[in-house]
């Protein structure tokens, strides 16, 4: 499992009702199932991603998330997740909300494109970043919502999510400084948001 993944298992209780969207394979998903009684659902578009997710023994819907969660009632789920795939989505802000409409709290990751390595590559190549990271080139990229912490942080404040929790981690080096200065050193946030109370 990537690192966010593995972070992101703190904030889950054991027993929850899960909603994985833009689950991939599956790998979180029955993770979460093997070691949290979690149960729930995957939704994930990607054929390939279905079979997989099947082949798991999961509960998987293929869905297109840019058109909603309309197939679920509020507070359907304790946990609602959408890891690494939110930069993908035509209307992030509309996906958040939804989000938080059919959970009671929802995790968020995402990778941070305003990271040192990122921002020095366009300085000194003039070109979109490629990485292990980010390994797509710019006219092939899945990811077309560039954000990062702050830009994340103000939609929330905008949109009145209050944040639970939030994690920084880097799968590289430069540990120390990612609490010091998270935006310029931080490659993936995680975020466990709520409806404002």
């Amino acid at each position: 499992m990537r690192l966010d993944q593995t972070e992101l298992e703190n904030w889950i209780a054991r027993g929850s009702r899960i909603l994985d969207l833009g689950c991939g394979d599956g790998t979180l998903l029955k993770y979460l199932r093997d070691h949290k009684d979690a149960s729930g659902y995957g939704l994930e578009i990607d054929p390939d991603q279905i079979n997989a997710c099947i082949d798991k023994g999961l509960n998987v819907i293929e869905q297109d998330l840019d058109q909603g969660l309309a197939n679920f009632a509020d507070d359907s789920f304790d946990t609602v997740i959408m890891a690494q795939a939110i930069q993908t989505m035509h209307y992030p802000h509309k996906v958040l909300d939804e989000m938080l409409r059919v959970g009671k709290e929802c995790i968020v990751t995402f990778p941070n494109f305003g990271h040192w390595r990122a921002r020095w590559h366009l300085a000194v190549q003039g070109r979109m970043p490629v990485s292990d990271l980010l390994p797509y080139e710019w006219y092939n990229t899945p990811n077309i919502h560039f954000c990062t912490f702050r830009d994340f942080e103000v939609l929330c404040r905008e949109k009145n999510i209050t944040v639970l929790h939030r994690q920084v981690v880097n799968e590289q080096s430069l540990n120390w400084l990612k609490d010091l200065s998270p935006n310029l050193f931080g490659e993936t946030a995680i975020y466990h948001l709520c409806k404002a109370q």
